[in-house]
């Protein structure tokens, strides 16, 4: 291969948005775009001459990459692996990868290279499962709504036969009985209104994002009484976002109040770990976020983040889900309300939880509001 040959491949090859890496014989790697710099978040000379397994960590555990690299360079037969996961740092990339022989001037006798193409689907499989979930979720929402108004009318004829039988029975003992259907009605009544949810619709204003947030954080101190700190990390340059103040201090507070019930409940879990209960309040720009399918170059990002247990993995799915709810006392509705009201704000909440961490982004597009 010729000097002249070399200068054009690699210009070429650098200028696409595929990522690709170049393999030798040995299975160290020749050569990888700017493309793959950037999907694996590591520099060519950094891994310049190294194994080629010191770059590509796949997290199924069953397959033999060195082996079916070996496989390709000996048959010349390319092959693709389709939604591999990637090790890439401390976070995980999806992606689709073709293996096949490459050389660029086929006259000219070289030694083999191994060719990888690396397709980033991390923005698919999301879109994807964030279209299956907001159709469960404006299922299940309809279902609700339907139950609760159904509700409604035999509370109210409950309510009413109730108060006409106390007020025929004399005996003040059965009056106490009376008291407890009225006052068990009224809480399933509220109840039934929550789930039905806000009829009015969002009154939008230009807010500052910290604004909420502090009221919100101030709501939490006197609560608590200033046991569970709530830290600030604000980034103070964000713009301003065209919101409902109301309905935004609900969606803060809703989420706050519940990581405070989690850690309050869960008191043998910081005696084990030996750490104090915190919340973290933290506002940045998220740049290419993807929103109800479309993907925009900037957002607003407001995480909420506790230290408590967690969220068990089979809720994590469902926690925005109507009556879903991980605590005994819970009703499962404040985090569906909460996202309810950002798809009116056409935002939305995301969860990301462990053991010790569990952090609930909320997204505005800001700059297509009007």
């Amino acid at each position: 291969m010729n000097v002249r040959t070399t200068i054009d491949y690699k210009a070429i090859v650098d200028h696409l948005t595929t990522a690709v890496v170049l393999v030798n014989a040995d299975l160290t790697v020749h050569y990888m775009n700017s493309s793959c710099e950037n999907l694996f978040e590591m520099s060519l000379l950094r891994i310049l001459h190294q194994p080629i397994t010191q770059l590509i960590s796949l997290r199924e555990s069953h397959i033999d990459l060195e082996q079916t690299l070996h496989k390709t360079l000996q048959s010349g037969q390319p092959y693709t692996h389709r939604e591999a996961v990637l090790n890439v740092g401390l976070k995980d990339r999806s992606v689709d990868y073709t293996v096949s022989l490459f050389n660029p001037i086929a006259a000219v006798p070289s030694a083999p290279l191994l060719l990888i193409e690396f397709q980033p689907i991390d923005r698919l499989l999301r879109i994807s499962k964030e279209e299956l979930l907001d159709q469960q979720h404006q299922i299940a929402r309809q279902l609700i709504r339907g139950v609760a108004h159904e509700i409604k009318n035999p509370l109210a004829g409950i309510r009413g036969a109730t108060q006409l039988l106390a007020r025929k029975i004399k005996d003040t003992r059965i009056h106490e009985y009376t008291d407890i259907i009225i006052n068990e009605v009224d809480r399933l009544k509220a109840l039934a209104d929550t789930m039905l949810g806000s009829r009015q619709l969002p009154h939008y204003e230009s807010i500052n994002i910290h604004e909420p947030l502090e009221r919100v954080r101030t709501l939490i101190l006197s609560q608590t009484n200033n046991q569970i700190p709530v830290q600030r990390d604000y980034d103070l340059s964000l713009p301003d976002v065209i919101a409902d103040r109301d309905q935004l201090i609900q969606v803060i507070l809703n989420i706050s109040v519940n990581a405070i019930q989690s850690m309050t409940e869960n008191q043998d879990f910081f005696a084990q770990t030996q750490h104090q209960p915190q919340l973290i309040f933290r506002t940045r720009i998220q740049r290419q976020v993807t929103i109800h399918g479309v993907n925009h170059r900037s957002a607003i990002r407001i995480d909420i983040e506790d230290n408590g247990p967690g969220i068990p993995a089979e809720l994590l799915e469902s926690i925005f889900y109507p009556m879903v709810t991980g605590r005994a006392k819970g009703t499962g509705l404040g985090l569906s309300i909460a996202q309810n009201i950002m798809r009116q704000h056409q935002g939305m909440i995301e969860c990301h939880s462990e053991v010790g961490r569990t952090i609930f982004s909320i997204y505005f597009i800001w700059e297509n509001k009007s």
